[in-house]
């Protein structure tokens, strides 16, 4: 019994991490390296992960006036524009978005430092 305890506890030590390693797929690290190299942003750029239509998305705000939003689906593949632009509702490809979205989770926001 102490040698299977012994077993044990090496396994769950080696099956612990020191480094860390991203949950997100290496495109939105990708991106996320980008923005952090570019001037700060106002407002500061932020990517967001929600479910829509049984899938896992990727929504990036726009970053000023008439521009469009970017909604990815989780390949990075862009699937619409759902907000922004000239009328400010987007480019009409996925119009229920804001309304059907759910599972908000805030992935990355600039500091607004640099």
């Amino acid at each position: 019994m102490y040698r299977l305890g012994i077993l044990v506890f090496f396994l769950l030590l080696a099956g612990c991490s020191s480094g860390t390693q991203s949950e997100n797929p290496k495109w939105v690290d990708r991106m996320i390296h980008q923005f952090e190299s570019e001037p700060v942003g106002n407002p500061p750029q932020s990517i967001w992960r929600y479910e829509y239509q049984g899938q896992i998305v990727y929504y990036v705000p726009p970053q000023c006036c008439d521009q469009f939003s970017s909604l990815y689906d989780a390949g990075g593949d862009v699937i619409c524009a759902p907000d922004g632009g000239l009328t400010g509702s987007g480019d009409g490809r996925c119009k229920d978005f804001i309304s059907q979205r759910t599972a908000e989770t805030l992935i990355w926001e600039d500091p607004g430092t640099r």
